[in-house]
């Protein structure tokens, strides 16, 4: 029973397509900071923040995904999309203050030093996305699940 339940896993397209669009958007996000850079950052790779917004791509991939299979009237379409606004909702606000928090933080830590105080203590800074960031995640989302849907024939 298990097995079987394992094996339909594997097989759910809206799983694999999600996951292909958000590792491929991490992809993205390190060749973008190799062009500016000219360093490959494989902190780029797994890290929150930056362009184009991964969690973004997941979730409107998995949307996109549900929409086309389900139809876009579906409740299951409706649950997806209400996730994935408040997923972006959460990229491009709640974790972005909590990251601009984080680096106020860090410079109080650092005028700490000149008192004598050391912390070793360092707050990530880059939680969250730009509003530009999550759009374009959210597109790149829709384009990988759509892309997928036509090239790999799936009803």
């Amino acid at each position: 029973m298990y097995a079987n339940q394992f094996v339909a896993l594997l097989n759910n397209h809206h799983i694999w397509i999600a996951v292909f669009s958000a590792v491929s958007a991490q992809c993205v996000k390190m060749l973008i900071e190799y062009a500016f850079t000219k360093k490959i950052d494989k902190t780029a790779l797994f890290g929150t923040g930056g362009m184009p917004s991964s969690h973004s791509a997941f979730v409107t991939a998995m949307a996109t995904s549900i929409g086309m299979t389900e139809g876009l009237n579906s409740s299951m379409f409706a649950l997806a999309f209400a996730f994935a606004m408040i997923v972006m909702y959460d990229a491009a606000g709640v974790r972005r203050a909590a990251g601009k928090h984080a680096k106020i933080i860090n410079l109080m830590l650092d005028t700490l030093k000149d008192f004598g105080i050391n912390t070793d203590t360092k707050l990530r800074e880059l939680l969250g996305h730009s509003p530009i960031e999550v759009i374009v995640g959210a597109l790149w989302g829709v384009l990988i699940s759509t892309l997928a849907f036509l090239v790999f024939d799936i009803n």
